[in-house]
């Protein structure tokens, strides 16, 4: 395959890179709200490195949401993609448009083990579906099936809106409290950087306190400062996050492992690593031994999304 391009959107950020020689280099960040289109972010992308638009045939973008249909709108960017018209603008062979999740999971089979920490030991069986989930902007969740001779699928989906599962009393009493603020309690709801901020907010009025952390950030850096509400946060969300993943793996049967991915884990590796998450992602009950020996990873790799979108481009473009 020659050299492509391919790319990571999100609702802010667009990450450009080139894959040549089966490995992504010349990686850009751009800010979206800078180019009135994708098309010209791209342009712009290939100029600072001395390439004309017309210089790539082959494109793999993965975006935000799903992916369907000739037009693709970004949820939470002004931008919209056509494909004819971007395949135009830059005189493109092949156009490949994917989930960001797809992408992120398809990453998982490039990591190094430098770029992976171990949070549950065991060992992964090869031939077994794996999860790959992340709390970012959202939650993130999909899955990863090996198809042999190192070909992969994946089965994108929307786990991140299954309801959140309730686990003890307490949980219960705050389920209550975010029920009266939203109706239908997602897991996205608590698991994203906006939902630690709604488990902290909760946290306080069920308990009468007055709020004085304002972002995630706060809430994070408190907790491990000793902070008792934000610490208390910051331990919900690690067990919440648990026993999701606990629910996604009896349900998919994935016991080729769990990629905990996204920005906001690796943030606070350290507490997470001896938090309630991996208790609460074992606890099923009659079924808690089939969780047993689940190796489950924390990701720490800089552009797997980018690395994802290689992956699929070039098992398009040279299938086995």
């Amino acid at each position: 395959m020659n050299m492509a391009l391919v790319g990571d959107i999100g609702g802010t950020n667009a990450r450009f890179a080139l894959w040549n020689n089966d490995r992504i280099e010349s990686v850009q960040t751009l800010a979206a709200a800078d180019f009135p289109t994708p098309e010209q972010a791209v342009i712009h992308y290939l100029s600072t490195l001395g390439l004309a638009p017309d210089s790539l045939s082959d494109v793999c973008l993965a975006c935000a949401g799903p992916v369907s249909g000739e037009d693709f709108r970004f949820t939470n960017n002004h931008w919209h993609l056509n494909r004819t018209t971007f395949r135009q603008a830059l005189q493109l062979d092949n156009m490949l448009l994917i989930n960001d999740f797809t992408a992120m999971a398809l990453g998982m089979t490039r990591l190094r083990e430098d770029e992976r920490i171990q949070i549950c030991p065991g060992e992964p069986e090869s031939d077994s579906p794996s999860l790959v989930i992340g709390p970012g902007t959202g939650l993130g969740v999909s899955t990863l099936l090996p198809q042999g001779n190192e070909q992969w699928k994946v089965l994108p989906g929307e786990g991140g809106h299954v309801d959140l599962p309730i686990g003890s009393l307490r949980e219960a009493a705050l389920w209550q409290q975010l029920f009266g603020e939203l109706g239908h309690v997602r897991a996205e709801d608590i698991l994203s950087g906006s939902g630690l901020m709604r488990l902290y907010r909760s946290i306080c009025a069920l308990d009468n306190h007055a709020p004085n952390l304002t972002t995630p950030a706060e809430v994070s850096t408190a907790a491990l400062a000793g902070d008792p509400i934000a610490e208390e946060v910051l331990q919900l969300f690690c067990v919440w996050l648990g026993r999701v993943a606990g629910n996604n793996v009896l349900t998919l049967g994935a016991r080729g492992g769990v990629y905990i991915v996204g920005g906001v884990i690796p943030r606070f590796a350290a507490f997470f690593q001896t938090s309630g998450f991996a208790s609460s992602l074992s606890s099923k009950g009659c079924m808690s031994g089939y969780l047993k020996g689940v190796p489950v990873w924390l990701v720490t790799a800089s552009y797997p999304g980018l690395e994802g979108a290689g992956v699929a481009l070039q098992q398009m473009l040279e299938p086995a």
